[in-house]
């Protein structure tokens, strides 16, 4: 019993249950302990029945009583079959709560059921912290301010109180992935700040790294439905489908960047702009930049696109290493003439808008004016057939009979050329009609294995998808018991548990070889003595029969018979004494049983427990009797 009472009294601190470290087994346990023990478990596995029940009995006798009778109660919605009432927790008796609390521990939510409802890894074990935390925290009285002591001030004050308000990071990425590029993996191993310092407030970090989280969760989230409602039905794969989706993204940025280019190119400046252009071109000579015609805006979207940061760095460099050393008056005359050249490119850029502004006027009266003779056009063309018809009719006009004739004559042949037609189309028809069903029959088919093949693809999504998460789930396991493994106690080394394990083996396979042994040994001795009894009993039948044949004729044998009857007799008496006696032994040692058992249930301290609670219910009866009959 003791390996069991130490795997309930785990199950028990696991529960929340307080037992103390010298407690190490059922029989040390107290009243106060077995009705804690039993509240606790019952809130884990039914909060609803524990929710109402207090883990603490309380002084009066009669409330004692009550809280008893709610546990028998909660135990026996449960399914307790035992025996059990309010007797059991305030007068219990070991076997009774080794029972109890074996069965309550049975109910314990175990492996599976915690899995699959709670979380495992180091999320559980920041949950189990966070929730020890709030526990302690909660346990703590309210103080007002001015009576708070330093602690409480840390504990209870709201100083630390901040915004949820976040930032955008910059984290690096996973440097093992091959099609990161070389330099992007430099940048993040020397040169991208850690995410503290790209922050302007501290207190911001957390609500930052939760913002990103959500972000990339949903994101993942996004794509996992974009997948199933559109990937999936493309019939090509992920890696496909993302390279497909990044060509159409590429090309739209393309048309759009090239509709742009064009309009900005058919946006040519004036003569006035020429001056600008060439000061321009001058400038930037060095640097390599080829400046077309066109409007201010295409130049600087131009420059911006095609110039490289780092090129335009080396370059200035360089002009800036080209460029000699000059004295203060140069200085000076240089900045006054970039300072008169600023003015004049003011003006100019003045000028170009200005010009821009009336070139769009004009493109837009230019449109107006193209679609308006687009019009005139279209309606004079209607206008020129209609005058080439009514020009033929007056044609033919002088000779009309022959004419109509001529024209009676083409609509006969036409007819008839037109019934042909119609039998050739019916002959047609009807073969197109049953090519048309037969690939409308294939195009059926073909859709119905693909939707076959779609909803298999679906479920097999599903499963693959519930086997990640299964797999997942029993990896955290497994970390949270390499965790838990980790954390217990290295005093026994685990060689003292095999052989401890080993000894127990080989015992009790010693036991089973003598319980067989004796087993073997006591039919042995049944057969023996079954054998025994058979024979004595032929032995006295043969006896008798012989002795009963010379007693008619001889008085001495007569008084052998006698004697041979008596002596059967006396035998079987003495042999029925010996059943008895062991019968007798038996329950001897079945009333020896039954006495330690009783003795174990304490009745004799049940008893003077049950007299010291008579007592102290009368002198509660008393008290309450001496209130109300006071006035």
């Amino acid at each position: 019993m003791e390996e069991v009472d130490r795997i309930l009294i785990h199950s028990l601190r696991t529960c929340g249950t307080e037992v103390p470290e010298e407690v190490q087994s059922v029989r040390q346990f107290n009243t106060e302990l077995i009705v804690e023990a039993v509240v606790r478990c019952l809130r884990v596995i039914n909060p609803s029945l524990g929710a109402n029940l207090s883990h603490t009995l309380p002084p009066g006798m009669s409330a004692r009583f009550r809280i008893g009778t709610s546990l028998a109660q909660a135990c026996q919605d449960l399914g307790y079959s035992g025996e059990i009432g309010y007797q059991t927790f305030l007068y219990s008796s070991e076997p009774d709560i080794r029972a109890l609390l074996i069965f309550l521990a049975e109910k314990l939510p175990r492996d599976s059921q915690e899995d699959a409802h709670q979380p495992a890894g180091k999320s559980a074990v920041l949950q189990r912290d966070i929730a020890s935390e709030i526990k302690r925290q909660l346990s703590v009285l309210w103080v007002p301010p001015s009576c708070r002591t330093l602690t409480l001030q840390r504990a209870q004050s709201s100083f630390r109180l901040h915004r949820f308000h976040s930032h955008s990071l910059s984290m690096a990425g996973d440097p093992s992935v091959k099609s990161v590029p070389v330099e992007r993996k430099e940048y993040w191993v020397k040169y991208l700040p850690c995410i503290n310092v790209q922050l302007p407030h501290v207190p911001s970090l957390a609500a930052s790294l939760l913002e990103r989280n959500t972000s990339e969760l949903s994101a993942v989230q996004e794509w996992e439905a974009e997948w199933k409602s559109q990937g999936l039905a493309s019939r090509l794969s992920s890696e496909d489908y993302r390279s497909r989706k990044r060509q159409r993204l590429q090309k739209r940025i393309q048309d759009q960047l090239r509709q742009s280019s064009q309009l900005a190119e058919n946006q040519t400046p004036s003569s006035s702009s020429q001056d600008l252009l060439e000061m321009l071109r001058a400038f930037n000579v060095e640097g390599g930049i080829d400046h077309k015609k066109g409007s201010r805006f295409t130049h600087a979207q131009k420059f911006t696109h095609q110039q490289d940061p780092e090129r335009l760095q080396e370059q200035m460099q360089r002009a800036a290493e080209n460029f000699p050393k000059k004295d203060t008056q140069d200085v000076d005359a240089e900045h006054q003439e970039l300072s008169s050249l600023q003015q004049q490119i003011d003006v100019l850029e003045k000028e170009i808008q200005e010009l821009s502004e009336s070139t769009k006027l004009l493109q837009l009266t230019l449109t107006q004016a193209t679609r308006e003779v687009t019009e005139h056009r279209q309606h004079c063309g209607e206008k020129e057939n209609a005058v080439r018809l009514k020009k033929r009719a007056v044609e033919l006009l002088p000779d009309a009979d022959n004419n109509l004739v001529k024209l009676q004559a083409l609509v006969d042949a036409s007819s008839l050329r037109m019934a042909n037609l119609v039998g050739q189309w019916e002959t047609h028809r009807t073969r197109l009609q049953e090519d048309y069903r037969e690939l409308t029959q294939a195009h059926q088919e073909r859709e119905d294995e693909s939707s076959r093949w779609m909803k298999e693809a679906k479920d097999l999504y599903d499963k693959i998808r519930g086997a990640a998460d299964e797999a997942k789930r029993k990896e955290e396991l497994y970390k949270q018991l390499v965790s838990e493994y980790e954390s217990l106690p290295r005093e026994v080394s685990r060689a003292a548990y095999t052989q401890r394990i080993l000894e127990i083996v080989s015992n009790i396979k010693k036991q089973k070889e003598e319980i067989t042994k004796i087993l073997s040994d006591t039919k042995d001795l049944q057969k023996e003595i079954n054998n025994l009894t058979g024979k004595v009993d032929r032995t006295f039948v043969v006896t008798d029969e012989l002795v009963f044949k010379d007693a008619k004729k001889d008085e001495p044998v007569r008084k052998a018979y006698k004697y041979l009857a008596a002596l059967h007799e006396n035998c079987s008496q003495l042999i029925q004494t010996i059943e008895d006696t062991g019968t007798i032994l038996r329950e001897i040692r079945d009333l020896e049983e039954q006495i330690e058992t009783e003795t174990a249930k304490k009745t004799l301290s049940n008893l003077q427990k049950i007299l010291e609670d008579y007592k102290a219910i009368k002198q509660e009866n008393t008290l309450l009797m001496g209130r109300v009959s006071e006035p």
